[in-house]
């Protein structure tokens, strides 16, 4: 097993979390600043008054409820943009904005491996990490349960001047579709998946992390194979151990050589440098 590894997302000019601290995070997304709850922030923050846009309030059950208060009006959507990549951020019921901003070291981690290839995202949202990815020169399937989901990330793709791009849009259950993938032999050179800890897919399918991701990453593995180059796992569900997957991944995995990597992802707070952890991952690389 490797040592275990931190990637540190940083600010840049459209995101950043502002401070953190007493359960909750401030996060600038473009020219709105957002408080979301973040049980990891267990320290005190740097400031005694914040002044958000707009605050979302947890409700009362384990699966994500709640709703946002906005203290000033805020428009349905607004813009945002990483590189040439350009999409829409919102505030969304599951109490994020349509993308996840620590993901951005591991989009740049696989831009470098992705120029002329054949890549696999499943669980793949808006797309934010589909056009980065196209972006670099790779041709991409797109999966996500969700109808919704999937036009809003054809919807990025326009934003990006990049409808054009060798991009399948497909919504579907990820694990159905890629135990089709590996009846038809297909091939890929690098697979992304980014599950949920619980999901439905579109015709009523269950989504269960701790049950489905080990059948779902053996069939990834055998759509990939020792010419391929990357896979990426990243994990949100607090219970599950980057050692865990680490050990999942190198399993499936090492008879293809290369490397495993596993850690914790985190993003760097403003005000003083400090590491929130956000989730964990692991990866292997060719």
């Amino acid at each position: 097993m490797s040592d275990l590894t931190t990637i540190i997302a940083e600010p840049w000019d459209e995101w950043a979390l502002i401070d953190c601290g007493g359960g909750q995070k401030l996060e600038r997304y473009g020219k709105f600043k957002v408080v979301r709850p973040e049980p990891q922030a267990m320290w005190a923050p740097s400031a005694s008054h914040w002044d958000p846009d707009a605050t979302f309030v947890p409700g009362s059950d384990e699966e994500g409820g709640g709703r946002w208060v906005q203290h000033r009006v805020l428009p349905r959507q607004w813009e945002l943009s990483r590189g040439n990549v350009r999409f829409d951020a919102s505030l969304t019921p599951f109490r994020h904005l349509g993308f996840f901003p620590d993901m951005a070291p591991q989009w740049d981690w696989m831009r470098d491996r992705s120029h002329d290839a054949d890549l696999l995202n499943l669980f793949g949202y808006t797309g934010v990490g589909t056009l980065q990815l196209s972006d670099a020169g790779a041709r991409l399937v797109h999966v996500d349960a969700s109808k919704k989901s999937v036009e809003q990330g054809k919807k990025n793709a326009q934003l990006s001047g990049m409808d054009g791009s060798p991009i399948r849009w497909i919504v579907d259950d990820a694990g159905k579709f890629t135990a089709r993938e590996v009846r038809r032999s297909r091939h890929y050179d690098g697979i992304l998946l980014d599950p949920p800890k619980f999901g439905r897919g579109p015709t009523g399918e269950v989504w269960r992390l701790e049950e489905n991701l080990a059948p779902l990453l053996a069939d990834c593995r055998r759509l990939l194979d020792e010419k391929s180059r990357f896979l990426v796992l990243t994990v949100y569900a607090v219970r599950m151990s980057a050692l865990a997957i680490g050990e999942l991944v190198r399993q499936l995995f090492g008879d293809l050589g290369g490397r495993v990597e596993m850690g914790e992802m985190a993003v760097r707070e403003e005000a003083r440098g400090l590491l929130l952890p956000t989730a964990i991952f692991a990866r292997w690389s060719n």
